[in-house]
């Protein structure tokens, strides 16, 4: 009986071994994934680093240009010169990309969540420049945030530029969010748990996902460093661990830090809507206020720049003793208010840093007090002021673990992480009693409102 003849590509398949077979048929997919986050991340450590590059000496260029002068030619031309920085980031804003004002993070949710569009081609460039001159202009916002909003939309990007399906376009949106955090706060692994932990709701869980997470936030830590160095963002000394008997203080503070956390929503919220109601959404309005806002942080910075700007550098100082009691007080308290008043002007800046410098005000100041009230306990002010910068953003943005490892990884103070988890967790712990939610969460479900009010408008004036 003839043999029938097997034909060519059946036998080069039987010579081919079992696990060069399983390689060919596998689906190249993930693996695309995979390297195009680490894409992601590169960039997003390189923009970022730009960014902040760019804000720090556009910033410095400004002091220089005014000093030696008299007080009164100072504080004319720094209100001049930051108004106009501040006329170039709110017309920029508002004029061609709405959502890249504020901090953006609440706009990485809601994408992710498929509620908020993703114009890349528009945030990019207008989050950018428009927060390089809000940000150089002193004004009391932070870096982070837009550091969030450039690498989700970075990832966005190449997403759209692969033609990815929308299940991997989310994961490359999230990565690119990690990245930005990363590299913001030269902390890793603070960038992937706070989209694994925040953005919780909205992170479309899968090992592919978690996978691109992590490899993006790592790809954008080694770019920033190369650019940067690998010292930690905040050099501060290393605290000794508290005595076991002093741990109630730190779950004390806590509290108090959930009652800060949960007004702190309360007024971000409220003044919010305040702004609202005086420029209307209307052009010249916004930019004519934010041009004031600016303008007169501006000329504050000048003269007491421990009330302006982001609040990291202001950080050593305070843990370092720098400041009075009642010094303490005061900065604590304008600072709030410069918080609230440029966060919630629109200009594309973010809250992260100012939250951080708020929570280790508020924490020094309780060292100060237990350390006079119970001096036998030989606790450190510094280290109060530590967890105190972890705390007030786990009441804010209720990440606890987060801010635990973002605070140990700026600080490398890895001695406080059971203060840190015992202060952070009560904060979130009194904020969730009284009825607090995380405040990003509360901005998105308000842009959310605004968007399907202005759509409804438009839909009515069209129809009639």
């Amino acid at each position: 009986m003839e043999q029938q003849a097997i034909p060519s590509a059946d036998a080069a398949s039987l010579r081919r071994p079992p696990v060069l077979q399983r390689l060919i048929r596998r689906d190249k997919m993930p693996l695309l994934v995979l390297l195009l986050a680490a894409l992601v991340g590169l960039l997003a450590g390189l923009v970022c680093g730009l960014f902040e590059s760019c804000v720090h000496w556009l910033a410095q260029q400004r002091v220089d240009l005014l000093a030696d002068r008299p007080w009164w030619q100072l504080g004319l031309l720094g209100f001049g010169f930051s108004a106009l920085l501040g006329l170039v980031g709110y017309f920029l804003t508002h004029a061609f990309a709405p959502e890249a004002g504020g901090s953006g993070i609440p706009e990485i949710e809601g994408a992710m969540d498929d509620l908020r569009p993703v114009r890349w081609w528009r945030v990019l460039p207008v989050k950018f420049f428009g927060g390089v001159c809000t940000l150089s202009s002193g004004m009391v916002l932070g870096r982070e945030g837009p550091s969030v909003q450039i690498g989700g939309n970075l990832g966005k990007m190449v997403a759209d530029i692969f033609r990815l399906p929308k299940e991997h376009g989310h994961a490359l949106l999230a990565a690119g969010a990690a990245g930005g955090l990363a590299a913001a706060f030269n902390a890793p692994l603070a960038g992937i748990l706070f989209v694994m932990e925040e953005m919780r709701p909205q992170f479309r869980y899968s090992f592919l996902a978690i996978k691109a997470v992590g490899i993006s936030a790592v790809m954008a830590t080694l770019m920033l460093q190369n650019m940067e160095g690998q010292s930690p963002v905040i050099m501060l000394p290393h605290y000794d661990a508290p005595a076991l008997k002093a741990l109630w203080l730190f779950l004390f503070m806590g509290g108090c830090f959930g009652v800060l956390g949960f007004v702190f929503n309360k007024l971000v919220l409220a003044c919010q809507d305040g702004y609202l109601a005086l420029h209307q959404n209307k052009r010249h309005r916004f930019v004519i206020i934010g041009m004031v806002v600016a303008g007169t942080f501006g000329m504050l910075s000048l003269f007491a720049p421990s009330v302006t700007g982001g609040g990291i550098e202001l950080i050593p100082h305070l843990t370092g003793g720098d400041y009075a009691m009642a010094t303490l007080f005061i900065i604590f308290s304008v600072r709030l208010v410069g918080t609230l008043i440029c966060f919630c002007s629109g200009a594309p800046g973010g809250v992260f840093a100012p939250t951080l410098a708020l929570g280790t005000l508020f924490g020094v100041i309780f060292g100060h007090l237990f350390h006079s009230a119970f001096p036998d306990l030989g606790i450190e002010p510094g280290a109060f002021a530590i967890a105190g910068m972890g705390a007030l953003f786990a009441a804010t943005v209720r990440a606890p673990i987060t801010g635990i490892v973002l605070v140990t990884e700026m600080t490398d103070n890895y001695q406080l992480i059971l203060p840190m988890m015992i202060t952070t967790i009560g904060a979130t712990l009194v904020a969730q009693w009284l009825g607090g939610r995380p405040i990003y969460s509360q901005i998105l479900e308000r842009t959310l409102r605004l968007a399907a009010r202005q759509n409804r408008g438009e839909s009515s004036i069209a129809t009639g």
